[in-house]
């Protein structure tokens, strides 16, 4: 075989993993049972200070009392795009009830990509345009490995109101199995 055909085979099949598990090395889904030990013990990485876009540093801990989703995200990931318009729903039904969501951008580029993207986007929720109606923080590998480091994107991590991990997902959140954990949780 030539070598242009294997490069372009190695292309290929790179593009479809990529594709299958999200935009990352991996894809792997912790549910709550599986972190239950994780659960016990208060999270470090609550103290983890993270510019927001408005440039304050924002922690977990500020919003305890409070269930928090912790995404991490980037603009360029199709994956990430797509749990867009569930996070801004979740935001409108549980935001009152005591949920914050925290996405948290990976965009090499910071606030120069993420500010314009996060203003000018409108997403479909429930048939209507909406903005991105949640905390938008900018990360970066150093806050990922403070969490633990993370696989791929999307991955959220879910914080009960005492700021004890509950809950990992690595890859795209299930709508529903994550509807009915906030319907428990709040």
């Amino acid at each position: 075989m030539s070598s242009k055909f294997l490069k372009l085979a190695k292309m290929i099949g790179v593009a479809v993993l990529l594709t299958l598990v999200g935009c990352g090395s991996g894809a792997q889904r912790q549910t709550s049972k599986e972190t239950a030990g994780v659960a016990a013990a208060a999270a470090p990485e609550t103290t983890v200070q993270i510019p927001s876009l408005e440039g304050g540093p924002v922690t977990i801990d500020q919003y305890r009392g409070k269930v928090v989703l912790v995404n991490f995200w980037a603009t360029w990931c199709a994956p990430c795009r797509t749990e867009i318009p569930w996070l801004i729903e979740f935001n409108q039904k549980y935001g009152p009830r005591g949920l914050v969501i925290l996405g948290v951008a990976m965009d090499d580029e910071g606030s120069k990509v993420v500010q314009p993207y996060v203003q000018s986007n409108r997403f479909d929720v429930n048939g209507h345009p909406e903005p991105m109606n949640y905390h938008i923080l900018l990360g970066n590998t150093k806050i990922a490995d403070k969490f633990g480091g993370i696989l791929g994107m999307p991955t959220s991590m879910l914080y009960s109101r005492n700021g004890k991990k509950i809950k990992t997902i690595v890859g795209v959140i299930e709508h529903d199995d994550l509807s009915k954990t906030l319907d428990s949780d709040l």
